[in-house]
């Protein structure tokens, strides 16, 4: 891992379009898969097999979450010694943060596994599609310890400036998870469960794949002992555990979308959920942009270029707010396309939703993309906290009373206006934030429950 910081020179823009653009490949891999895993479950003709994908989704989300937030972790601290030219330290810090998350992840999976049922049907699902979700659920949950294990390999090649790596590693997912769909889904008759079977395959590819990149291309990773991860449970902590309460506020508030929907029946949840399948494909340069900010981010702060650091997030803005106008005007000329893929009949309520997505309500995605690139500032800059804030106001005030309101006035439609409505707020909201931070500078590093806790102060002296 003893490699110079490759994001301290050139243009940021550069940097974000290449680091974005090429994470964005990696993840349309395994998006697709699973737009391919709705589009074959709907050639089914069965609602409540697409419903329970909805449900299930919707908690394998909530479950999703913790890796994630062990993944930022990593790849902050990675990124930051990396900046200060300490390669011994990135790949101590790797190791702890892999060690714990695994372990944290397999206890966290666990718990998930035995409330599954009680969880899906706190979501509304009933009858058979309940029995489905939960049948899904538990057959793809063991796997979420090599799902993070794949995160945080990701994670530490991002760190490095190393996209390309990091996108094989989701290619090569996704070519299994496309080899093995139609094979267990319609070859074997095996529905939802092949479906579930394909996905944990292409988690071990991923896991197996990136363990192998940095192993070969950056040092491997250290001997790990108990009292080196014990010295790095702070800092990792400090930002793992506002990372991870971050993201799940993301699952919470969907859940909550998924019950309101669900009072307008099964096509409606339906629709819902290929809208869920259709948003990722369709801003998956979105989705990849925090991760391919918080290393450049990452880098200039640990070597004191807070110009580049300011650069780094304008920029990453005005590309969120290029790919959404592009986007949504795709979205909208597909909308006929997407109707026969689907198999949406006119004037049913599934067809309407994807419909209203597929054009006005695509772009305020700008607002969920500002959201993301503060975040990796906020993160990035020693404040994960602010980054808690946002998320939570975002899925609770920001998603529960507007859903409420413009359900109650347009009925399902109303479910998505509603939420997002709620985005643009706290959009703004996470704009403001992530500007103050980048306007401490050198200053003050620490945010409001950092300096209570003096957690920060081991985040940059335990050594």
């Amino acid at each position: 891992m003893a490699e110079e910081a490759k994001f301290l020179t050139g243009s940021t823009m550069r940097h974000i379009t290449v680091m974005a653009l090429s994470s964005t490949v990696g993840l349309m891999a395994v998006f697709l898969v699973d737009f391919i895993d709705m589009i074959f479950i709907a050639m089914l003709g069965k609602a409540e097999l697409a419903a329970a994908i909805g449900y299930a989704g919707a908690i394998l989300f909530f479950t999703g979450s913790f890796g994630i937030g062990i993944s930022i972790a990593c790849g902050a601290l990675v990124a930051r010694a990396l900046g200060e030219g300490d390669s011994d330290l990135a790949r101590r810090r790797a190791t702890n943060a892999l060690i714990i998350g695994f372990v944290g992840g397999s206890l966290f999976a666990a718990a998930v596994w035995a409330y599954t049922p009680e969880l899906v049907g706190l979501l509304g699902a009933q009858g058979a599609t309940q029995t489905l979700a939960v049948d899904f659920m538990r057959i793809i949950l063991p796997s979420l310890p090599v799902l993070l294990v794949g995160m945080v390999a990701g994670a530490i090649l991002r760190a490095h400036g190393d996209a390309k790596r990091s996108m094989w590693m989701m290619i090569y997912g996704g070519i299994v998870n496309a080899v093995l769909d139609p094979i267990l889904i319609f070859g074997l008759d095996l529905e939802l469960t092949g479906a579930a079977l394909a996905s944990i395959a292409a988690r071990f590819t991923i896991a197996g794949t990136g363990m192998w990149a940095i192993q070969k291309h950056y040092g491997g990773f250290g001997r790990p002992t108990l009292g080196d991860v014990a010295r790095d449970m702070t800092p990792i902590m400090a930002i793992a555990g506002p990372a991870v309460l971050t993201q799940l506020a993301t699952p919470l508030g969907q859940a909550y979308v998924t019950r309101a929907m669900s009072s307008y029946g099964e096509e409606a949840v339906a629709g819902m959920a290929i809208v869920g399948r259709l948003t990722p494909v369709a801003f998956g340069v979105i989705f990849a942009l925090s991760g391919a900010v918080g290393p450049i981010i990452g880098q200039n702060a640990g070597a004191g270029k807070q110009d580049r650091v300011k650069e780094a997030y304008r920029d990453g803005l005005l590309f969120t707010g290029i790919v959404v106008v592009v986007v949504s005007v795709i979205l909208f000329l597909l909308r006929g396309p997407l109707a026969w893929l689907f198999v949406l009949e006119d004037g049913t309520v599934a067809r309407d939703l994807v419909f209203l997505f597929a054009g006005p309500l695509s772009l305020l995605w700008f607002f969920n993309g500002m959201i993301f690139v503060s975040n990796a500032a906020c993160n990035n800059l020693g404040h994960p906290f602010y980054s808690t804030w946002v998320n939570w106001g975002r899925h609770t005030l920001g998603t529960i009373p507007f859903v409420m309101l413009f359900a109650w006035w347009l009925g399902a439609a109303g479910v998505l206006i509603g939420q997002a409505l709620g985005g643009v707020v706290f959009g703004l909201i996470a704009g403001v934030m992530a500007n103050r931070v980048i306007a401490m500078g050198k200053e003050d590093t620490r945010g409001p429950f950092e300096r209570q806790l003096t957690i920060f102060r081991h985040f940059h002296t335990r050594r």
